[in-house]
């Protein structure tokens, strides 16, 4: 009775089986590259995903039982955009990656037209290259001989998750849910429904798109013949970012979580009302259950965060893996002035500017390896502060954190003692994998309702706020000084 749920990231991909009792049992791992053919350009073999995708299952086949196995669970990195070849299954070209920012032109010039109103209506999302849908415009403009079999219906479009769905399946499947289509520009966000005025607006055929599926319920069954011999129904499919506000079992209207990952998100279940946001959130929607009921959330997406300090060992290789961090940035006492902000790939909420780049102030002949490094946990910790006072109706209450970077203690009781409230660690830290066992155990009747779900969510560590308030504060009044000044860096 228990779950593969597959987590396909931006850096690599996860495979965990789930027990009945919410607890991971196995997990297999595998990294895939990443390209930068220009600056600001980020890219992603579809063909190494897939490939990612099968090692890790294939290592966690190894630790368990396979016919212990109900169903598969898939959640994914969300706004990278796939395209492939509906025959062969091969993709023409990279895969353009949700920290790309090469529309930020197409972006200016959609916003001087007029239709940044008409699509913030529509979608809940803002024009930025954060998003799908210019993606798709920049490849119809750059790449016609490719965008052509687009048009012809040889070539499929999608989101991560479609494209190791149409794997898995050997192409009889092209479906996704609302979670990644609502990240396209092309889904209108209330009716929950593909928007024939997008797909005008941004040039895309809607043949090209997936077709829409709950996310539980069974959806598709896996091909053994391409599946490593593993015959099981897809019953839970889910953003990544969706996935961990489930996986954190936030069910109730005005429940959060921050998840560290590549970069951060800060999500809050608004139920089944559009929320929209005058200070730079995001409406997104979280899930859809098999009777079509919406529920929605607000989302602050930042960037770049654990992908910092991916940064400062396969960069500036100072660290030899990210674990370490802690116990050197403990080494001193402060920064020593040194303010880091993390624009590596732009801004994103509450500023939404593509055009800013990573900034590193303040540094001197008594700056060291430890200052920098602190720095850039500071600056994590500081940019979810900045997205959380932003959100409406917080007040003083917890915040439920998860992801690699959750394991880090000294980045938590930072975080606490910046934001002022309680943080609180899960047991499992692997939520948006779990979010996507959940969903598919859900769907399969693993799980009877969220109420079981909830049942099985177990604190870690709590993680009390503390420090001097005005020390705190000027610390952060200084690194939005700093935010202010890497603006529209690559513009200028």
């Amino acid at each position: 009775m228990s779950i593969l749920a597959i987590d396909a990231g931006t850096t690599g991909v996860t495979a965990v089986v789930v027990t009945p009792d919410g607890r991971i049992r196995a997990t297999g791992y595998q990294e895939f590259r990443q390209h930068f053919p220009q600056p600001g350009w980020v890219e992603h073999s579809a063909e190494e995903i897939w490939q990612a995708t099968l090692e890790a299952t294939r290592d966690v086949l190894t630790k368990v039982d396979q016919s212990e196995l109900t169903a598969v669970g898939i959640t994914n990195q969300r706004e990278t955009i796939v395209l492939w070849d509906r025959e062969t299954l091969g993709s023409p070209r990279r895969a353009i990656v949700w920290q790309d920012r090469r529309t930020a032109d197409i972006c200016d010039r959609l916003r001087a037209d007029g239709h940044e109103d008409r699509v913030a209506e529509l979608t809940g999302l803002r024009l930025d290259p954060y998003f799908s849908g210019t993606k798709l415009m920049w490849l119809a403009e750059n790449e016609p001989h490719t965008w052509a079999l687009v048009e012809s219906g040889r070539y499929a479009v999608g989101t991560v998750d479609s494209y190791l769905i149409a794997r898995m399946t050997r192409g009889t499947w092209h479906v996704t849910d609302v979670s990644n289509a609502c990240r396209t520009l092309l889904l209108d966000l209330e009716s929950g429904d593909w928007s024939d005025e997008l797909c005008e607006l941004f040039g895309v055929p809607r043949d090209a798109l997936p077709d829409l599926v709950p996310n539980w319920g069974e959806v598709a069954p896996t091909d053994p013949t391409v599946f490593l011999g593993l015959s099981l129904p897809i019953a839970g499919v889910a953003g990544d970012q969706q996935s961990a506000l489930f996986g954190q079992t936030c069910f109730e209207e005005g429940e959060s979580k921050c998840t560290y990952g590549t970069g951060s998100f800060i999500l809050t279940n608004t139920g089944n009302q559009v929320v929209r946001s005058d200070a730079g959130l995001l409406s997104t929607a979280a899930w859809r259950s098999p009777d079509g009921e919406l529920t929605y959330a607000l989302e602050g997406a930042i960037f770049v965060t654990g992908a910092a300090v991916q940064w400062l060992r396969d960069g500036l290789q100072i660290v030899g893996n990210a674990a370490e961090t802690a116990a050197i940035a403990a080494t001193v006492d402060d920064t020593d002035g040194v303010v880091f902000v993390p624009a590596l790939t732009g801004l994103g909420a509450p500023h939404w500017d593509p055009h800013a780049r990573g900034t590193i102030l303040g540094i001197t002949r008594g700056t060291t390896r430890a200052h920098l490094v602190r720095a850039i946990l500071e600056g994590i910790a500081f940019e979810v502060r900045d997205v959380l006072e932003t959100l409406p109706g917080q007040g003083q209450t917890t915040l439920r954190v998860d992801g690699g970077a959750a394991e880090n203690d000294f980045l938590c009781q930072l975080q606490a003692d910046q934001v002022g409230r309680a943080v609180e660690r899960p047991e499992i830290v692997e939520t948006t994998a779990l979010g996507a066992a959940f969903l598919a155990g859900l769907g399969t009747g693993v799980w009877g309702s969220t109420d079981d779900l909830r049942d099985t969510w177990a604190l870690d560590r709590r993680f009390e706020p503390g420090g001097d308030r005005d020390v705190l504060d000027a610390s952060y009044a200084r690194w939005a000084d700093a935010v202010q000044r890497s603006k529209g860096w690559a513009s200028s």
